[in-house]
């Protein structure tokens, strides 16, 4: 086909899609004939204000505590359950926001319970007498620990100081002296016998400082080494053969007294047993007797006995040195042999304790809640003895209830781990991470492990929780019961009356002024402004504490003995006022144009958006300029934001959402030949979430019509395939961040927001915004319908399709319908022309290659 020919062919066919479509060739609408737009909401509808109906009160001093937590009956059964059920795995997660009093709640049902439980029994370690590595643990009747500590340091203070004096007394002397006299005599009779042998011999036996020797002897006196020399050459020899003689006798003689010695010693040791084990069974009996009933600690006090018996010569040096009075065991400084029988208490509680025990363990490290081994440097080395074995909240929760924060335990190395297993053994063992990983090398313990009997409450975030369920296996198995506190709850006239007590319970708990009626009234409105929902109340505790707190500021500074609404109004606006730096920084951009933003007059593919921006526990809103471009393509809607990674997933869905939208709605069964390119102006951050959908399908339809927008209005909603608008999050803030922006220009009368019609039950509007809309110098339009926001958008009918696909004449919709029928047509005619070769140098140049389309695309 001849390229001119083609291109003539192209205008017919545009021609003919204006006649198909029944509108002039995209002609200047003209407004005269509009069709009207759907009613700006009324004022009654942007605020729903507390009546508090059925209660009469003046102030809070007339309304009763509230007894229970508000909203929570879910979690209340779960804490009942997991309280009530008395077997392994029914430990409890707590779960939900913080600031919603759930650590008060959860504490305070527990101690209800624990009241009425027995007392947790004692635990301590004692020495192993025949394992010193291997601590033994004793259990305990309540009060027993620390009274059993107190009567081993007294009954060991008592042996030092009777034991001794036993040794000293006349009877012992007297006994000893008899066996070394008895000895003495075998002793002296022994190298009697062999003095005589050797002097029939002419040799004589002599005692020197280096034992004992022989020595010729004439006519009965010694000879000297001079007086030996002289003698003959036989007569030398014969003495020395009968010395050489002798030496075996004198050495028989000397084996004998070695074991004359070692009798002597053995009877000392029987007699200093037999004088000592009257004392020491005295005492030990003693002990026994108050401890009939406990097998364990009469065991332990017989290996004590026997123990003492066998180390009697450790107490023989007196009392000196003695441990400092109320010191729990025995000083550092004291020999290693006294401290083996102190008693360590690990746990000890109070003769008269009752009820189980509630811990909080607020750094839960891995030994902070399993308990660790203390080490003492001596002579340069680490050591370490049962005494340094210290515990950990298990071991004082045991029998009870331990709290712990999630996020705490599960950031300490190795918590979770250690606490997964005690739960699932049922045993505390302490371990020294340094021993188990071999950092340190001493002396190392292995205490007897202790049964585990109690109930673990943890406390975190709901994504913790299901991170936890689904990442971990053993978790679900040890934490069977979850307890999920709701953030919010339905405002009606009961739960307002009750939430007026919960004002009531905080303000005296807190000791503040009291609130009068309108106050109150004002403190639950602003609880619906928190969860951003007119039917729903928030049950947040720290927030409504808060905020009573700094009303009471504010009537103080003001010299009021009570709180009124104005107050708790002052206090709103403080907080807001106190967090609005950013907000007032970016509003300022706004009204100095140096983020453009237009208020007034009209545009084709420029709308207003609106984002919300979170800094901290703060939202707030400032509208964006979204603007759209059309022209001939493959069907394909470029996303700049993702195209440059600044789009979040959910905001790409929702782009994706809008070109289906458009394919199916206005390119039917024809090739789709639209490109267009959607951005986001002046923002330089990651955009995510779907609140723009509308914005963004009103500018392209904007672009595709040809028909510009009202820049005094802005839109958000998010939409589906079919056209319908979707409610979305943070309408109070967007509505009242446009707002701001207008008022600060002046207010024209023409201004407002389109917002989602499911949003109308969400909003709790601030006052003065509720005051323009009362005088009409503001509007808040609520839209279910993409063609809706057109229709407030353009001033122009959106248009229905009728029975024969055609939409009515000069609406939106056909203006959109014959620009894609346009697009598709022009494509077509491309397709048909022929491709035009150039010649270079006397040789055909081949066109180029068409670009190849991203992946994803």
């Amino acid at each position: 086909m001849d390229p001119d020919r083609a291109f003539g062919t192209l205008d017919v066919a545009k021609a003919r899609v204006y006649e198909l479509a029944r509108i002039p060739s995209m002609r200047k609408i003209n407004r005269k004939d509009i069709v009207s737009t759907p009613p700006a909401l009324a004022p009654e509808a942007l605020y729903r204000p507390c009546k508090l109906d059925g209660l009469t009160f003046v102030t809070t001093e007339d309304l009763a505590d509230l007894e229970a937590v508000v909203g929570q009956a879910r979690a209340r059964e779960a804490v009942e359950l997991a309280v009530g059920v008395r077997r392994r795995g029914y430990n409890l997660y707590v779960l939900g926001p913080p600031g919603l009093g759930k650590r008060t709640f959860v504490s305070r049902a527990i101690a209800a319970t624990a009241s009425d439980e027995p007392a947790p029994e004692d635990w301590c370690y004692v020495n192993n007498f025949k394992q010193p590595h291997r601590p033994c643990a004793l259990r305990l009747p309540p009060g027993c620990g620390n009274r059993l500590r107190l009567e081993m340091q007294k009954y060991i203070e008592e042996l030092r100081a009777s034991i001794p004096a036993i040794f000293e007394s006349e009877e012992y002397r007297t006994r000893v002296e008899q066996i070394e006299s008895q000895v003495g005599e075998r002793e002296g009779r022994i190298f009697e016998e062999v003095g005589t042998e050797a002097g029939s011999q002419g040799l004589a036996l002599i005692r020197t400082p280096g034992g004992f020797s022989f020595a010729p002897m004439r006519n009965g006196e010694v000879l000297g080494a001079e007086e030996f020399s002289k003698l003959g050459d036989e007569e030398r020899h014969a003495m020395e053969a009968r010395v050489l003689a002798l030496q075996e006798r004198l050495q028989d003689a000397i084996r004998q007294v070695h074991l004359l010695h070692k009798e002597k010693r053995e009877r000392i040791r029987e007699l200093n047993r037999e004088m000592t084990s009257l004392a020491v069974g005295a005492v030990t009996d003693e002990l026994r007797k108050r401890h009939a009933g406990l097998p364990q600690v009469n065991a332990y006090l017989d290996e004590v006995e026997a123990d003492v018996l066998e180390n009697i010569d450790d107490f023989r040096r007196g009392t000196e040195g003695e441990s400092e009075p109320g010191f729990v065991g025995l000083r550092a400084s004291e020999p290693p042999s006294f401290r083996r029988y102190t008693v360590n208490v690990i746990v000890g509680n109070g003769e008269k304790a009752t009820g189980a025990p509630i811990v909080f363990e607020d750094f839960p490290t891995y030994q902070n809640l399993l308990g660790r081994i203390e080490h003492v440097s001596r002579l340069g080395t680490l050591v370490t003895d049962f005494a340094l074995i210290k515990p950990g909240a298990l071991h004082r929760a045991n029998g009870g209830y331990l709290l712990i924060d999630a996020q705490k335990l599960l950031t300490q190395p190795f918590a979770w781990a250690g606490l997964k297993r005690t739960l699932a053994s049922g045993q505390i063992r302490i371990e020294s991470l340094g021993e188990v990983y071999s950092l340190i090398s001493t002396v190392a313990l292995e205490p007897e492990p202790i049964p585990l009997s109690l109930k673990v409450v943890i406390f975190g975030e709901r994504l913790l929780y299901y991170l936890l369920l689904a990442y971990d296996p053993e978790f679900g198995e040890l934490f069977k019961v979850a307890a999920d506190f709701e953030d919010e709850l339905e405002r009606d006239a009961g739960q307002e009356a009750l939430y007026a007590q919960l004002v009531a319970t905080v303000v005296r708990h807190e000791r503040l002024l009291r609130l009068d009626r309108g106050a109150v009234a004002r403190v639950i409105e602003q609880a619906s402004r928190w969860v951003g929902d007119s039917e729903r109340l928030s049950t947040s505790l720290e927030d409504l504490g808060n905020l009573l707190r700094e009303s009471d500021y504010c009537a103080r500074r003001a010299g009021a003995q009570t709180v009124a609404a104005e107050h708790v109004t002052q206090a709103i606006e403080g907080q807001r006022r106190r967090s609005g730096r950013l907000r007032e920084r970016i509003q300022s951009a706004v009204l100095r144009g140096e983020l453009m933003i237009d208020t007034a007059g009209e545009r084709i593919g420029v709308v207003n958006g609106l984002s919300v921006a979170l800094v901290g526990d703060h939202a707030f809103a400032h509208p964006t300029r979204i603007t759209a471009t059309t022209r001939l393509g493959d069907g394909e809607i470029i996303d700049i934001q993702r195209e440059v990674e600044l789009g979040g997933p959910i905001h790409s869905k929702g782009v994706l959402i809008l070109a289906s939208y458009l394919a199916s709605r206005y390119s039917g069964d024809r090739p789709h030949a639209l490109s267009a390119s959607l951005s986001f102006e002046q923002t330089y951050a990651e955009v995510e979430g779907d609140s723009a959908s509308v914005a963004e399908l009103a500018a392209l339809l904007s672009s595709l019509a040809a028909v510009p927008i009202r820049q005094s209005l802005a839109v958000t909603g998010s939409v589906n395939q079919y056209g319908e608008v979707q409610p979305i999050g943070g309408v109070n803030e967007k509505i009242e961040g446009y707002f701001d922006i207008c008022q600060a220009r002046g207010l024209s009368g023409q201004q407002g927001v389109i917002i989602p019609a499911t949003n109308v039950r969400h909003l709790m509007l601030r006052a003065d915004v509720v005051q323009a809309a009362r005088e009409g110098r503001f509007h808040i339009y609520p839209i279910g319908q993409v063609d809706e926001a057109m229709a407030l958008l353009t001033g122009v009918t959106a248009g229905e399709m009728d029975g024969s696909g055609v939409f009515p004449k000069d609406s939106i919709n056909a203006r959109v319908a014959a620009r894609l029928t346009e697009l598709s047509l022009m494509r077509q005619a491309y397709a048909n022309m022929p491709v035009r070769v150039k010649t270079v140098r006397g040789r055909k140049k081949a066109p180029a290659a068409p670009p190849r389309e991203k992946p994803g695309r």
